[in-house]
């Protein structure tokens, strides 16, 4: 993994993501695909930018079944943003850094 972004799956998710007490970014993802290939570097530059501020976590939905059918993923990249153990924001697909930054602004 980057700098600064954790992987979690179906076990370290709920210590990780849920009981975390910053926000976090979690970034669904597959090795096979393309968009989640291609947000990637935004996600890491991003992870710099918000260091010490909001956790970054990638979970393969490959190897990690169950997180994603919790909380419906249908579509990848999927960015879900928690704070305090609760779904704050959804984004899915490819989307400009900008609007990321501004979701990310508003989780702190």
């Amino acid at each position: 993994m980057a700098d600064g972004i954790i992987e979690v799956d179906d076990g370290s998710f709920e210590a990780e993501v849920l009981k975390s007490d910053t926000p976090v970014l979690v970034d669904f993802w597959a090795p096979w695909c393309g968009p989640c290939k291609a947000i990637a570097p935004v996600v890491e530059d991003l992870a710099k930018s918000f260091s010490g501020k909001i956790k970054f976590a990638k979970c393969n939905v490959d190897n990690s079944p169950v997180i994603p059918s919790k909380y419906g993923i249908k579509a990848i990249p999927t960015l879900i943003f928690f704070k305090s153990g609760g779904v704050v924001n959804q984004i899915t697909g490819m989307v400009a850094k900008s609007k990321l930054e501004e979701a990310l602004q508003k989780l702190l």
